[in-house]
């Protein structure tokens, strides 16, 4: 028998943008595909969901695909594919010098129909269709093939820590003058197999309501999907914010307020500075404590909202949270109070702390 022994690993990736001339990072556009209309709906009058699970609103892919290539394309696919090409078409630009994706479960309806086919057909007179599109990275190939791109192309895949990893690499190739603009996004589904399989482990509410989520007490939350595309550039011009920093972590013995002044000590920012905190506090009880530390030690219940009501739980949800980060600072005010850095916290499953910090331009 062989034992293999692991050492848990406490911070994945740092990020502190350089503040030398020409090389802070901008987010230029965003787009999203989620269970909400629009920023500008869901701040006046947001879609509500009941049961276990929140469904995207899906566009009319018509707009960003070719009819003849949407019956070939999967939910997951065309969800992406949608919210980048609406981030390109808002930043003015055709062709990306990257393409860089992060998602924790890829192509899970692919997946189910290649795996159910297998078991139909025996494992013989299979199509590889479904096999190829069942692949992690076939939502960036799909861009660059629909926009005939041929540079830098790369997917992540770290479960909770998946758009960290890519948002490092986009910002590496920022720095290092590998590329001017970066085509980054995030994206996961739900599938009913998938569904139910997550849900035998205890991680949903039976009966919730999505607005009222975050004030449930009881135990498990509700399940989400959609996809967050963004692109990022060195220069300020029509952005919609600065990334300032960015940081994650995998099981931290570190309590939360903790990580939180370390990281705005660690970029010269003081916890009065902070105008807004987005949380991802998903309504389950036991998650509660570590998120109502926050309001307790470092800021007042005025300055922090949660996200989770509007677009469910999954891996890479915090490309929603910075999706709505960043059209706050591009009206650079919240509920009327003015906004100038919003600090973004997300602890998916109590394993994987993020931190950012954006400022607007």
């Amino acid at each position: 028998m062989i034992y293999i022994r692991t050492y848990p690993i406490y911070m994945l990736s740092e990020r502190k943008i350089s503040e030398e001339p020409g090389l802070p990072v901008y987010i230029k556009a965003a787009g999203t595909v989620s269970p909400q209309q629009d920023f500008e709906t869901m701040m006046a009058a947001p879609a509500n969901y009941t049961g276990d699970k929140l469904r995207c609103i899906e566009p009319d892919y018509t707009k960003y695909v070719d009819a003849k290539l949407i019956r070939r394309m999967s939910r997951i696919i065309k969800m992406g594919v949608a919210a980048a090409s609406e981030a390109l078409q808002q930043a003015g630009i055709k062709n990306p010098d990257a393409i860089i994706t992060g998602t924790a479960y890829g192509c899970l309806a692919d997946t189910d129909q290649f795996l159910t086919r297998m078991v139909e057909f025996k494992e013989t007179l299979l199509s590889p269709t479904a096999f190829i599109q069942s692949t992690h990275n076939t939502v960036a190939a799909q861009i660059a093939l629909m926009l005939q791109c041929h540079n830098y192309n790369n997917t992540y895949v770290n479960r909770g820590s998946s758009f960290e990893a890519a948002l490092t690499d986009a910002v590496s190739l920022l720095e290092e003058g590998e590329a001017e603009h970066v085509l980054i996004g995030a994206a996961d589904e739900i599938t009913d197999k998938s569904h139910t399989i997550l849900k035998r482990f205890g991680l949903y509410k039976t009966d919730a309501e999505s607005l009222s989520l975050t004030d449930s007490n009881t135990k498990g939350t509700m399940a989400g999907d959609g996809a967050a595309f963004f692109v990022l550039d060195k220069k300020k011009e029509n952005a919609l914010a600065r990334l300032t920093a960015f940081k994650n972590y995998y099981k931290p013995e570190i309590p939360a307020t903790s990580l939180i002044e370390t990281f705005l000590k660690e970029n010269n920012i003081a916890v009065t500075d902070v105008d807004l905190v987005i949380t991802g506090y998903n309504g389950n009880t036991g998650e509660n404590a570590h998120y109502s530390e926050l309001t307790r030690g470092l800021f007042t219940k005025n300055k922090v909202i949660t996200y989770k009501q509007y677009c469910g739980e999954y891996p890479t949800s915090i490309g929603f949270a910075l999706w709505m980060a960043c059209n706050i600072l591009k009206e650079k005010k919240f509920q009327g109070t003015p906004v100038s850095n919003i600090l973004i916290y997300n602890n998916y499953l109590q394993r994987y702390p993020a931190l950012y910090l954006l400022s607007a331009c």
